[in-house]
Parts: structure tokens; C-alpha cells; sequence
């Protein structure tokens, strides 16, 4: 595994999250623990005991995980489990009510899709790249921008507000924006959702091409799909 980050999977009490890695050296039982081979070595993401509510309702309990840089976590589970919750707590958009979360990437080089696109409707794709570009501050801004394009199949629609595209197109855009500033943290929500076979195809090709390059994080429903990447997946809603 990268940099050394061996997890130790365990079966989790009944009612609390699954965490599958490679290693399960006693099969004992009890909670996921995490050991660092060296010290020095930190995981790229570690979560200990997360818990989130929204008022009484108790959306994430116990939450655990440690994932190495370079690896990819796929998380799945049922609707309402709390994958888009978790999602919004890694990034910064949301704020755990217990436990703790650590991310080692700078804010600056976390790339997000989520279910909205944030994208701008009234701006063109070109825009929106370029805007994004500027606020990350993107070295040579426009010939990346328009490699995205070329490569998600947007390059001749570039002048078009994104307000005038289909939920497939805006799902491609929404995708180069998160990779415009080579991230090294890329966390993706259902991002295969919307997409044709060629789109589809083409993320399957672009998270391969990124594997140990860049830490993953991906909530689907589809976890066969990028089985063949994962190296460690998270069953939240468990029973």
C-alpha cells in the first residue's frame, strides 16, 4: 500500500459503518484500526469516531477510516446512509457534530463533483473554466482549460452558456473544473450519474490514469465499476 498505511480490517459491530481494506492480518474483531509503518508517514485523509446530525436526526455514527495518499476509498451503501454527508465533511462544506476528521491536502488542492455542478449557468464552459483557472491559479491557465475540453468532448461547445446543456454535457464540465488544477485530492460524488457510455468511459480511463497519483474518494452506487481501482471501500448503513 502507499507510503506504508497498513489497514487493519476488522468485522464492526452490528449497525456501524464497514470499512474493507486489503490487509486483515488476525481477523479479529472489533472497530477498523489504522497503523502508520513510520511515524514520519501521515494518511492522506483520517477520520476517527464521525458522527453527524441535522437537529434529532443522526444522518453519520462512528465513523472510521484512514485512507494513504495515492489510494482510492469507494464508499457506497443505501440512499439516506450518509455517502454525500460524508462527502460534504471531507471537503469543508459541512462540519462534523463528534469525532474528528484530517485532511492533508491544502483547501487549493481538493478537487470536488458533487450532485450540483457549481458551475456558473449564465457563463459559458470556457468561462467557467477560466474563472476557476484565476482562483486557483492555474499555470498556463488557458492551454489546460482547453485540453479539458478537447478531452471531455466540450471543445466546440465552449462558447455556449451552460444553462443550454444537457445534464450529460454539464456533468463533463463539472469533472474538468474539479481536475483544472491537477488536485491532489479528487472527491466524487455519483460521478458516473448522467453520463452516456463514452463519458462514463471516459472517467473510468481518466481514474485509472490518476491511480496512486492522486488520493480518491468516490460515493457510488455502482461500486463494481471502479472496483478494479479501490483499495479500501466503506459501507455506510451497515447492518
Amino acid at each position: 500500500m502507499p507510503l506504508g498505511v497498513v489497514v487493519v480490517v476488522c468485522a464492526a459491530p452490528a449497525g456501524r459503518p464497514r470499512v474493507r481494506g486489503l490487509r486483515c492480518p488476525d481477523g479479529g474483531s472489533g472497530h477498523a484500526r489504522v497503523s502508520l509503518v513510520h511515524a514520519s508517514l501521515q494518511p492522506a485523509i483520517h477520520v476517527d469516531a464521525l458522527e453527524k446530525r441535522y437537529g434529532t436526526r443522526t444522518v453519520l455514527r462512528d465513523v472510521s477510516f484512514a485512507l494513504g495518499h495515492g489510494e482510492t476509498l469507494v464508499v457506497t451503501g443505501p440512499n439516506g446512509s450518509g455517502k454525500t454527508t460524508l462527502l460534504r465533511l471531507l471537503v469543508g462544506l459541512a462540519a462534523p457534530t463528534r469525532g474528528a476528521i484530517t485532511v492533508g491536502a491544502d483547501r487549493a488542492r481538493v478537487g470536488f463533483v458533487a450532485h450540483e455542478s457549481l458551475l456558473y449557468p449564465e457563463l459559458s464552459a470556457l468561462e467557467n473554466l477560466d474563472l476557476y483557472g484565476r482562483l486557483y491559479r492555474v499555470r498556463d491557465r488557458r492551454e489546460r482549460l482547453g485540453m479539458l475540453l478537447e478531452r471531455y468532448d466540450l471543445w466546440e461547445v465552449r462558447g455556449e452558456r451552460v444553462s443550454s446543456f444537457s445534464r450529460g454535457m454539464t456533468q463533463r464540465l463539472a469533472l474538468c473544473r474539479a481536475l483544472l488544477h491537477e488536485p491532489e485530492l479528487l472527491v466524487l460524488d455519483e460521478p458516473h450519474s448522467a453520463l452516456d457510455e463514452d463519458g462514463a468511459a471516459l472517467l473510468d480511463r481518466e481514474l485509472a490514469d490518476r491511480r496512486e497519483a492522486c488520493t480518491v474518494v468516490v460515493a457510488t452506487h455502482e461500486p463494481a465499476r471502479v472496483a478494479g481501482l479501490a483499495t479500501q471501500q466503506l459501507v455506510l448503513g451497515s447492518r
